[in-house]
């Protein structure tokens, strides 16, 4: 008998009887205000919300959040101030120096402000390399935790998708907080 088959044979004679696992049951998150909530758990991440109003341009609520923006990258239907489609361009690095990019969120997560976006664009640098990200999402498509997230329909048939949660932001160098170090530097929800 070889050392490993010894060492194994050891190991079986003085394994213990399996457990059985107990019931996995608790009550998920649900909150009686979503919208609320969910403005204000954005607003803990980091980003900012704007509730578009009847009749309101959203046009207009983009340039007014950012008035100083030169290039507002986007392939939206209805979204007039873009200057750049990204899907027009050859190369995704022509995105760099994109001041805002304005994108569509498929749902947003109360418990933790996370709205999920799948590429919906050529290329999905879009999401990341802009000083700015405007998220436009159905107010009525806000699920109350993770659980419900995973559940909804579509959730696992994309290309490419990912959860953001406000700006992007490191603690690990120094225990500073830094903004933007990996992508947007702010990220504001026009909840329409």
């Amino acid at each position: 008998m070889s050392s490993k088959e010894d060492i194994l044979a050891r190991l079986r004679k003085h394994a213990i009887e399996p457990v059985k696992r107990p019931e996995m049951t608790f009550e998920p998150l649900a909150y009686e205000h979503p919208l609320e909530q969910f403005e204000k758990i954005l607003q803990v991440a980091g980003a900012s919300s704007v509730r578009l109003e009847a009749g309101q341009d959203v046009n207009e609520v983009i340039r007014s959040l950012y008035p100083e923006a030169r290039s507002i990258a986007s392939n939206l239907p209805g979204i007039t101030c873009a200057t750049v489609n990204p899907d027009l361009l050859e190369d995704p690095r022509e995105l760099d120096g994109t001041d805002v990019a304005v994108i569509r969120g498929e749902f947003g997560v109360l418990e933790n402000g996370m709205v999920w976006v799948k590429q919906q664009t050529r290329y999905k640098a879009v999401f990341f390399i802009s000083e700015a990200l405007v998220i436009l999402l159905d107010r009525r498509r806000l699920v109350n935790n993770m659980h419900e997230a995973y559940a909804q329909p579509g959730f696992d048939d994309f290309g490419y998708g990912c959860f953001i949660a406000g700006p992007s932001k490191t603690a690990d160098i120094e225990q500073a907080l830094v903004i933007g170090a990996h992508g947007a530097r702010a990220v504001t929800v026009i909840l329409e």
